[in-house]
């Protein structure tokens, strides 16, 4: 069946039921996951915000495009969010802060509907809380100038049709730099490649919509 992309009602209660999780996450992994028994116990708390937005034809989701700054995940497309802070009192509040700081998110303009699954990425050390949130109108986004290059507003019609998923050839900003093949969601505008933890993510997303289309 065809995925639906703008049944706000039926994703919550998705959300609520029994998560595909790890499944979903390998289908668009470039490496072996790591098992839940062996994530570090040191591993670092952080949370992304996977805002959707209605607009014309459905949904749109919100990501962003970081600054090269050569971190581990610099110049990357990802969610608003990034490490939880000592004074965050959870990690909704975390992914919320972040969105804030990031894309100027207007906290009491979205309602969050529900959490996706948790993953590791062994190369930062992050433990990743997704939280689904959701608009039914247009917001007023603004990137950060120094941690966001640009915001994107991508339809999840767009997104996940099939064509639109590739197995791609990845030049990493690690050092020394080095090119792998990875699964990736490609943007059908301008090509623009999605991969690692965001695609992971993007990827229990469309299983979830898939489920009930």
């Amino acid at each position: 069946m065809e995925p639906v992309f703008s049944d706000i009602p039926q994703l919550r209660r998705a959300l609520q039921r029994v998560l595909p999780g790890a499944a979903a996450h390998e289908r668009m992994a470039g490496r072996k996951l790591t098992a839940q028994a062996d994530i570090p116990a040191d591993a670092r708390e952080s949370a992304v915000l996977v805002l959707l937005q209605k607009a014309a034809d459905g949904l749109e989701v919100t990501l962003i495009e970081r600054t090269a700054d050569g971190s581990a995940h610099s110049g990357q497309i990802a969610f608003p969010g990034g490490r939880r802070d000592p004074e965050d009192a959870s990690l909704l509040q975390t992914a919320l802060r972040e969105a804030a700081e990031e894309v100027a998110l207007d906290a009491g303009a979205v309602s969050v509907i529900g959490s996706l699954t948790a993953l590791y990425i062994p190369v930062s050390g992050f433990h990743v809380y997704p939280f689904v949130a959701y608009a039914s109108a247009p917001l007023p986004l603004h990137p950060s100038p120094f941690e966001v290059k640009r915001i994107l507003q991508v339809p999840l019609s767009a997104l996940f049709a099939p064509q639109n998923r590739i197995i791609a050839e990845i030049k990493t900003v690690s050092a020394p730099p080095t090119v792998l093949q990875a699964p990736a969601y490609r943007l059908p505008d301008d090509g623009t490649l999605i991969w690692g933890a965001t695609a992971m993510i993007l990827s229990e997303l469309e299983t979830l919509l898939s489920s009930y289309g």
